[in-house]
């Protein structure tokens, strides 16, 4: 039974990421996504995607406008998405990015840029965890071989709308933890 409510979670989840992409991206569109190591509030939320709003739809690469989106997503991961099928997004445009993703770890203080934590779906919230403890969380039953992970290294839009959330023992993760 409780595998049943992982699926429908899956589920679900996979369908509201797709619901909250724009439709009219291609499926190749390039995705970053940038984990906070804490939720954002409803105020710090508002904010952020306000500032979003305002840098990608002015977004430029090389004097070219880029096909751009950001949101905030779950309160807690910033993800950014350019389709490339008619403007490449150059070095410069990427630094702007990243100078806006660092201006929220300074505004907000909070850390965007952790690639030692991992953030899994528990009790349908996500739950960083550094990923030092994900063996210990899973031996003493916090988390499950199933238990769903936001897998923040899909790169395209494609990728972010089969993949993100991909079960633990089906993950990237899963090898350099059984060994």
């Amino acid at each position: 039974m409780e595998e049943k409510k992982e699926r429908i979670t899956f589920a679900s989840m996979t369908k509201e990421v797709a619901n909250i992409l724009p439709k009219d991206f291609a499926p190749n569109s390039r995705i970053w996504i940038y984990q906070s190591n804490r939720p954002f509030s409803e105020q710090e939320e508002k904010e952020i995607n306000e500032q979003l709003f305002n840098f990608y739809t002015q977004w430029q690469s090389h004097g070219a406008a880029v096909k751009g989106w950001a949101k905030l997503v779950f309160k807690q991961f910033v993800v950014v998405m350019a389709d490339e099928s008619l403007t490449d997004v150059g070095g410069c445009s990427t630094d702007g990015m990243v100078r806006m993703i660092k201006s929220f770890d300074r505004q907000y203080s909070v850390d965007l840029f952790d690639r030692l934590t991992i953030t899994f779906l528990v009790d349908q919230k996500p739950q960083p965890l550094p990923i030092q403890q994900v063996k210990y969380a899973l031996e003493k039953g916090y988390i499950e071989t199933d238990t769903l992970l936001f897998n923040n290294t899909v790169d395209t839009k494609e990728k972010l709308e089969e993949a993100w959330l991909v079960p633990l023992n089906k993950s990237w993760l899963w090898n350099r933890i059984v060994n």
